[in-house]
Order: C-alpha cells, then structure tokens, then sequence
C-alpha cells in the first residue's frame, strides 16, 4: 500500500472524530491529531482500533502511544503492514 492511499484513509477514518473541521483542510503528516484536529484522547483509542480493522494489522500499546501527528500514524501502519 503506498504512503498516499493510507493518509487518506486515515483521513477518512479521522474524519468523524474531528472537532477542529477547518484543520481538516489543511491536514498534513505534520498536523496533530489531538492538538489541531482536536481529537480528545479516549477517541484516540477507537482510531486505533480502527486502524486494526480497516488495515489488519495488530497495534500494542507501545506503539499506539507514539501515534500524535497524521504522519506517525502513517508510519506506524506502514511499519505495522509489512
């Protein structure tokens, strides 16, 4: 899967956690997804879960905590689907 087509799904996946809709314009792998998106933390938890879902993969806890801007999550499914 290519860096592109997984940034926006997790766009996609984002999207209805979002509080802050004018960052979503704008969104990057810089952008913070509790911080400029707005997300809170505990809907942080079901982002993850749903990232296990839509790209079968298995995130530990470790892993899960290093997840804060758009382009760690990228990373971290990359890292995580091969």
């Amino acid at each position: 899967m290519e860096r592109k087509e997984v940034f926006g799904q997790i766009v996609t996946i984002l999207k209805p956690f979002v509080k802050n809709e004018d960052a979503l314009n704008g969104i990057s792998e810089e952008t913070s997804i509790l911080d400029d998106l707005q997300v809170n933390s505990a809907r942080l938890v079901d982002i993850i879960l749903a990232f296990e879902d839509d790209f079968d993969i298995e995130v530990d806890d470790e892993s899960a905590d290093q997840v804060r801007t758009i382009g760690d999550a990228v990373e971290l499914i990359l890292r995580k689907s091969t």
